[in-house]
């Protein structure tokens, strides 16, 4: 699920602490580090609407530039 096309999905976890959260989309589960929140806040509401591109990153799928959903 590698993409350069941005993918609509939906914020199901985020720890501040240390920074790791995950985007569901269509019944699976990304990662994510809060360096890839395209705002710069590093911080993202848990049930956030959200736009991505999928990355593959340290032999797994990650998104990537995650953003929130427009429209």
């Amino acid at each position: 699920m590698t993409t350069d096309q941005l993918i609509d999905g939906v914020v199901v976890s985020f720890d501040p602490a240390s920074g790791l959260g995950r985007v569901e989309v269509k019944g699976r589960a990304l990662e994510f580090h809060c360096v890839e929140i395209a705002d710069g806040t590093r911080e993202i509401e848990v049930g956030a609407a959200v736009q991505f591109r999928a990355l593959r990153k340290f032999g797994q799928v990650e998104a990537s530039e995650i953003r929130p959903r427009s429209g």
